[in-house]
């Protein structure tokens, strides 16, 4: 087999599963973001693709494949063509006609329905395929974690209305968390922005590991769990607006633009600056201001305004809506056009600083309410550590890590509508068919089981997911007895269904040894002449110190029962 393992690490491994991926001799850069998948790391990626197949045939969802390559014109109807991004990679045949990589499926596989199924007859569907995706990320990194080619399993879900719809998506809710189970994984469901995607629902599937990109936010007192970015806060703590005194009064803050300089430079709290960020939702100018100590949370700003997108304004725009530069934004004397919008922690402020809307220059003593005008209260921050759970009312959140491997939608009719993705119902009258789409990446799965089953020595994986359960290590090439006694091993093992690999290598003891633990076979059995001269070989599991002596005739019965115990526990 082509196994080239490494005893150094590669330079820009930042993260344990590109470490020991690349070290294990399982993928092999060729470029950024892109990577050659050698022979073991396949196994393991189509061992995670087998179990996503199962449990999606179980759902009853059918399996197809659409093209990587998509038509412009799709994307057009959608609507997403012009706002998706510089992750979408576009480029023109020899014809001049545009195209993308496709870095999901909505458009193409609506266009499937809504030429094939035209009644109620025809609904529900549920189609899926496992192929390569392309976005075009910024900067690529840690290996298969976050690449821009990569393999993903892409659900579609059709119904007639939303009943059947929120049904096929807590379906497939129930199939991810058997899926990750599965692979052996721990992991928790959590509600999440929809973002580029779209809908209404959402809930990301978060491996718990210190190596997340991911901030999860969840209650110590209820199972609520959330992306930071959705983490729900209810109004209602913040202290009551004191009574208005006195009148604004214009400081000079030379040079001073952050929040920290504006603080330290008036010797105030951030909790008493309320910051103004100029903002274009779907190009539409909305300012939005935030306690000082507060971040925005863009996905609660688009979910709140229902927009496509929403983005921070540059700053020419910034600049003719507030008459001065980056940094000095406020509320008052904003044109009556531009809607201020206000997180609902500005509610209990009094007497704070703004920005004036002039170079150079903010606000003291400010009062909504007196000095301008709030047009909506809404829950616009991201929530924290410490802060307040809205679903039980008794609990505070607790900050974990994760990496994302799966996400669930909720769509609506967002593609439908725009589509013609519509059905006849039983009276013949015309309705827009309701739309979920359900993604797993499958190497980011195999991955995230690293980050969270390695040690000093290398992975250790999942009996589930390993490239092969047991690996068999003759000790002495040179041993008659020793190879054939492994070799008895290994035949017996592979004819009642066990995936085994013989290492039948010329190599030192101690290469194998090193080798078998870099690439994390669940159970390794080592024959030497030593323990045969006791009619014994050795079986040790990877997650474990314990080596177990038994007899030769025993080996093959004893390793089987080992790994049926593994399976189940995946199982259960």
């Amino acid at each position: 087999m082509l196994i080239p393992t490494l005893r150094e690490d590669p330079k820009d491994a930042a993260v344990a599963s590109h470490k020991w991926m690349y070290r294990a001799g399982m993928i092999r850069q060729l470029a950024a973001g892109i990577y050659d998948i050698l022979p073991l790391g396949l196994k393991v990626i189509r061992k995670v693709e087998r179990i996503v197949r199962e449990e999606m045939d179980r759902t009853g969802a059918q399996e197809i494949l659409m093209p990587m390559v998509q038509p412009a014109g799709l994307w057009e109807e959608s609507g997403r063509w012009s706002y998706y991004g510089p992750e979408l990679l576009r480029f023109e045949d020899r014809h001049g006609n545009s195209y993308c990589l496709g870095p999901t499926h909505e458009e193409v596989v609506t266009d499937i329905i809504r030429r094939e199924v035209r009644s109620y007859r025809g609904l529900p569907q549920c189609l899926y395929q496992i192929q390569g995706k392309f976005r075009d990320e910024d900067r690529p990194r840690f290996g298969v974690m976050r690449a821009r080619e990569f393999i993903m399993k892409d659900a579609y879900s059709f119904d007639k209305d939303e009943d059947g719809a929120k049904k096929s998506y807590w379906t497939m809710y129930q199939a991810y968390k058997r899926i990750f189970t599965r692979c052996g994984l721990d992991f928790r469901a959590v509600e999440a922005a929809t973002g580029a995607i779209g809908g209404t629902l959402s809930h990301e599937f978060q491996v718990l590991a210190d190596s997340g990109e991911d901030a999860i936010l969840a209650c110590n007192n209820c199972d609520y769990a959330a992306n930071v970015e959705k983490t729900e806060l209810a109004p209602g703590r913040e202290k009551p607006n004191e009574a208005p005194s006195g009148k604004p009064e214009l400081v000079k803050t030379p040079g001073k633009k952050t929040v920290e300089d504006v603080c330290a430079f008036l010797g105030v709290s951030p909790k008493k600056l309320a910051k103004t960020l100029i903002y274009r939702a779907d190009g539409k100018v909305v300012a939005v201001m935030l306690r000082g100590d507060h971040e925005l949370s863009e996905a609660k700003l688009q979910a709140y305004l229902a927009a496509d997108q929403v983005e921070l304004a540059d700053e020419k725009v910034i600049e003719d809506v507030t008459g001065a530069p980056v940094g000095f934004a406020g509320p008052i004397g904003l044109g009556d056009d531009v809607k201020i919008l206000a997180d609902h922690a500005v509610t209990g402020m009094s007497g704070f600083v703004v920005g004036a809307n002039e170079p150079d220059m903010h606000y003291t003593s400010v009062y909504h309410g007196r000095d301008f005008d709030i047009s909506e209260f809404a829950d616009l921050r991201k929530a924290g550590t410490g802060d307040h759970c809205t679903r039980c009312g008794k609990g505070t959140y607790r900050e974990y890590r994760g990496i994302e491997v799966g996400q669930v939608f909720y769509l609506g009719a967002k593609y439908s509508s725009r589509m013609g993705g519509s059905f006849l119902d039983e009276d013949g009258e015309k309705h827009d068919m309701i739309m979920g789409c359900y993604g797993i990446g499958i190497g980011r799965t195999a991955a995230a089981a690293i980050e969270q089953h390695h040690d000093e020595k290398g992975i250790i994986w999942p009996m589930s997911i390993a490239p092969f359960q047991v690996v068999v290590l003759p000790l002495q090439m040179n041993s008659e007895d020793v190879v054939r006694t492994a070799e008895r091993v290994y035949e017996e093992l592979a004819a009642n269904g066990i995936e085994t690999l013989l290492d039948d290598r010329e190599e030192r003891a101690g290469v194998k040894f090193k080798d078998a633990d870099l690439i994390g076979f669940p159970v390794r059995v080592t024959v030497g002449k030593k323990g045969l001269s006791e009619g014994k070989v050795e079986v040790k599991l990877r997650r474990s110190e314990e080596v177990v002596k038994v007899s030769v005739s025993d080996a093959a019965g004893h390793v089987m029962e080992l790994v049926s115990s593994e399976l189940k526990g995946l199982e259960s």
